[in-house]
């Protein structure tokens, strides 16, 4: 990248999509929200009457109501480009009610008209100001720069909300009255501020969960094989220190606590109900819940999306009676959630264990595999902070855990268990994010599972199933668990351990074996086996037998002394040689466990006082009854595995981590020299005129030229007369290239041909080309040729693009020409691509020693493939029509000389919605 590039601030997608979805208000409670529709008019009357008479002067400089003529404008949002409202609804007595509106209307040059009117029970909850970040977004979208307002001088509220957006602001006093200009291009303050309010908002939504005062249990039942009886069960059994109240209309009692015929019938408020109800009664419950102040509710009855699209539809109502009310749902089709922490106890779930107290949070989409997850984390001797079974995900996700994990003190790592993505993009902004502070390790099922994606392209071709989720994972630095077994391995090592400052490893055992095949795991894993220096070795040599091996891996031999192990850690681990120690231990002879136990203990004690401290330790203990979690040393806890791979395999993933958060986070670069419009007119045109696919060799020019990209000059030429003029203004020789929107390989046909040194050259290539497709039948198929320049030297390389139908833009890097698919010396990123991102992306290829100069070729300028790559990333993010890019070859020229796009092909699709967010 060029030095001085400034960054492009980008706000983080919603849960939802943009225009409808839900509000998660200041106090934690939530909101649905939406574009009002004509059909909305007598509600959004009903609303400004019921407004106080300073709110109306406030939003229409008049204490009367404003007239249907006006409210009629008000609720038609067909037009966005003229104007869009948004409302706000909360229910009262089961009906939904506007409690917000937030509107623009079109001025001259980009600018638009903004007012907003809040419900005043629902002033100073921050409504103001997410209505003022949404409609923001949705105004840039259809091409507003700015927004203008005019309001009482004294109307501190409304001037509050432009003052903190973060947005730069402009006021204008004229006697009683201001004028605000806000300009609409995202600030580094109004992303960082928007993105602070919804942590604290969603964090603050879920603590009536994890933190309730009291839990009702709806659906209780005195059958000890029901559920319902089994979380009343669980509860009493976790010792919950909150009131538990168990909803049966035919019982007095449940268990050991009194049980109520109705959540209205409770003596108090509680702040999170337990649902476990046939499904056709659920609604009722969630009104009754909603009536006595319950804030968070678990439905743990199935019967919604996982069995069809009736039940999906039943989903989708919940979710929006829930929202509506101002509450929180987690699932349905889901079994609970615990805290562990002693000072709640809480498990409302159906799990019957309850895992010992620890500062690790875990997530399950599946039920059953949380209630085995649950049993090997004790079973390893994981402490638990939080556990969430999330079901179906209806409304809490685990990227609303993540925000509350990310400032939850009782949490150091986080754990999840994915089976699907419900929004990608906006997990990767919070991961990228939580991941700076907190290890997430994550499970991912499914990786195996074919696309659904016809491969149209190169890049389709090599863009694999599991290929998005790598890319993103290793973007955000998420630690990626190949099975359940590794993410207790990671766990084990992240919650105990500090992070290695470097990838040098250090193996201490008693037995050679073991020793190889942990030196192999970590060599595999990306960590280095230093050789250890000869001051160390002699150290070693003074307490070891003469028939030890003192290189790395030190073995001791079968013979070893506790008194041995002891010396030979404390000499490794704090030597200063080392960024870990793996100490494996295989019992042989006499030697007492126990004693080896306290000899490392003793080991490590002594070299964390000298130059082992911050250096993680971890154990392989191979006897009969295999240590599986942790050897408790008193003042550390330090993991141990039953077989050295796994701690190998393990230490590498840390690593890799600790790599990732220790570099600077990359940035998302803006250009000043892009013309976006003209690109999306040249898109908007071609699908008007021939719908998605292919477009044609000069709409890609133009495309490609209006985002600055540095294609090849030439042009496309209909008749061997008119290449032959083209070729006489590029300059001999050329290149002649079949110009073809549904023939993608154009060696196979005939379609190219090099080194062209006259005008008769060029026209005998045009008719061979096209007595070529004639006889195959495929002339119809022919829009021209290309005719290009012939470019000397340069290594041939190719960047593409294919929409993944979750993540969105997938972008690729590699070797280029006819070869890449069969070579597939590729590596894929998800957009918004980061300047950190490009220069991996360009370094991290097999092939990257070609562009590094190599036998006499010179260097690729490098600067220049991670400017068209990121330059590639903001156009598929502004123009969502493209489906498909496709750029090979790009010759790569040395450094200083750039590079040049030889072919290109870009396919448009019909369906372009942004999707979620």
């Amino acid at each position: 990248m060029k030095s001085g590039v400034q960054p492009r601030f980008v706000p983080p997608p919603y849960q939802d999509r943009l225009e409808s979805g839900r509000l998660i208000l200041r106090d934690g409670t939530t909101a649905e929200l939406r574009l009002a529709q004509p059909a909305d008019q007598g509600a959004v009357a009903e609303f400004f009457a019921r407004l106080s008479p300073e709110s109306r002067r406030r939003r229409f400089f008049s204490a009367a109501p404003p007239s249907a003529e006006q409210i009629a404008q008000l609720c038609d949002s067909s037009n966005p480009r003229s104007a869009v409202t948004f409302l706000v609804f909360r229910s009262d007595n089961g009906s939904p009610r506007v409690v917000a509106t937030a509107s623009y209307h079109a001025r001259a040059h980009g600018a638009a008209e903004v007012a907003f009117a809040v419900d005043d029970a629902f002033q100073g909850k921050g409504l103001g100001t997410l209505l003022l970040e949404r409609l923001a977004l949705l105004a840039v979208r259809h091409g507003f720069t700015r927004f203008w307002a005019v309001t009482h001088a004294d109307n501190k509220p409304m001037l509050d909300v432009f003052r903190d957006s973060g947005f730069t602001l402009k006021e204008c006093y004229d006697g009683a009255e201001v004028e605000i200009d806000l300009s609409l291009v995202p600030t580094e303050a109004a992303v960082t501020r928007l993105e602070m309010r919804d942590r604290i908002a969603t964090a603050a939504s879920l603590r009536p969960f994890f933190l309730p005062r009291g839990v009702a249990v709806v659906g209780a039942s005195r059958d000890p094989a029901s559920i319902g009886y089994r979380i009343v069960e669980a509860l009493h059994s976790a010792g919950f220190v909150g009131s538990v109240y168990p909803v049966n209309p035919k019982a007095n009692t449940v268990g050991p606590f009194r049980a109520y015929p109705s959540v209205r019938e409770l003596p108090e408020p509680v702040d999170l109900a337990v649902v476990a109800v046939p499904r056709s009664v659920v609604p009722e419950v969630v009104d009754e819940c909603a009536a006595r102040g319950v804030r968070a509710l678990v439905v743990i009855t199935a019967g919604y999306a996982e069995v069809g699209p009736e039940g999906r539809a039943l989903q989708e109502q919940l979710a929006r009676q829930v929202r509506a009310h101002g509450m929180r749902l987690i699932g349905p089709n889901c079994m609970g959630l615990l805290n562990a922490d002693p000072a709640v106890r809480l498990n409302a779930s159906f799990s019957p264990v309850f895992p010992p107290p620890g500062r690790i949070a875990m997530s399950s989409q599946s039920g059953a595999l949380g209630l085995a997850i649950l049993a090997a984390a004790r079973n390893y001797g994981l402490g638990i902070s939080t556990f969430v079974s999330v079901g179906n995900k209806a409304d809490v996700s685990g990227n609303d855990l993540l925000q509350y994990w990310e400032e939850d003190p009782q949490t150091d790592v986080i754990l999840l268990y994915l089976e699907s993505f419900g929004n990608p993009r906006r997990f990767a902004r919070i991961a990228r994010r939580v991941g700076r502070r907190k290890p997430i390790v994550v499970l991912k099922s499914g990786r195996t599972q074919a696309g659904g994606r016809a491969a149209g392209s190169h890049t389709a071709a090599l863009a694999a199933s599991d290929t998005a989720v790598e890319a993103l994972f290793h973007q955000t630095g998420v630690l990626r668990a190949d099975t359940l077994e590794e993410m207790f391995d990671l766990a084990l090592a992240l919650g105990s351990q500090p992070l290695p400052r470097g990838r040098r490893v250090g193996i201490v055992t008693n037995a050679g074996g073991p020793g190889i095949l942990c030196a192999d795991a970590c060599e595999a894993g990306g960590l280095v086996l230093p050789e250890l220096s000869a001051a160390l070795r002699a150290s070693l040599a003074e307490h070891l037998p003469g028939s030890a091996s003192l290189a790395n891996p030190v073995d001791m031999i079968a013979s070893a002394t506790p008194e041995q192990y002891r010396q030979t850690v404390a000499a490794v681990l704090g030597s200063g040689e080392v960024d870990a120690l793996i100490v494996i231990y295989i019992p042989v002879g006499l030697v007492q466990t126990e004693a080896v136990a306290r000899a490392i203990q003793e080991g490590v004690v002594a070299a964390r006082s000298a130059r082992g401290a911050g250096c993680p330790v971890l154990a392989c203990w191979m006897d009969a009854q295999a240590i599986r979690g942790q050897l408790d040393l008193g003042s550390e806890h330090i993991p141990a595995y039953a077989f050295p791979e796994a701690a190998a395999r393990a230490l590498a993933k840390a690593a890799a981590y600790a790599e990732w958060r220790s570099q600077p986070p990359g940035m998302v670069p803006e250009f000043a020299d892009l013309d976006i419009q003209a690109a999306r007119t040249v898109c908007d045109q071609a699908l008007r005129q021939g719908g998605s696919g292919w477009l044609g060799a000069e709409e890609v020019r133009r495309v490609l030229s209006s985002f600055r990209l540095p294609v090849l000059p030439g042009g496309v030429a209909r008749s061997a007369d008119e290449a032959a003029e083209w070729a006489h203004s590029l300059g001999f020789p050329v290149a002649v290239k079949l110009a073809s929107r549904s023939l993608v390989h154009k060696t196979e046909v005939g379609g190219v041909h090099l080194h062209l040194a006259d005008a008769e050259a060029v026209r005998r290539a045009f008719r061979q080309i096209q007595e070529r497709l004639a006889a195959a039948e495929k002339l119809d198929q022919m829009d021209g040729v290309l005719v290009q320049p012939m470019v000397a030297g340069g290594a041939e390389v190719m960047v593409g693009v294919i929409q993944d139908p979750l993540f969105g833009p997938l972008v690729a890097f590699g070797l280029g020409g006819i070869h890449v698919e069969i070579l597939a010396d590729v590596c894929f990123r998800v957009t918004p691509l980061t300047d950190r991102d490009a220069a991996e992306m360009v370094r991290s290829i097999r092939g990257a020693r070609l562009l590094e100069g190599y036998r006499g070729h010179p260097p690729a300028d490098r600067d220049a493939l991670e400017e068209v790559l990121l330059r590639v990333s903001r156009l598929v993010e502004e123009i969502p029509l493209i489906q498909e890019l496709d750029l090979n070859p790009i010759i790569a020229l040395p450094p200083g000389q750039g590079c040049r796009i030889v072919d290109a092909r870009i396919r448009l699709r019909e369906d372009a919605g942004r999707g979620p967010g």
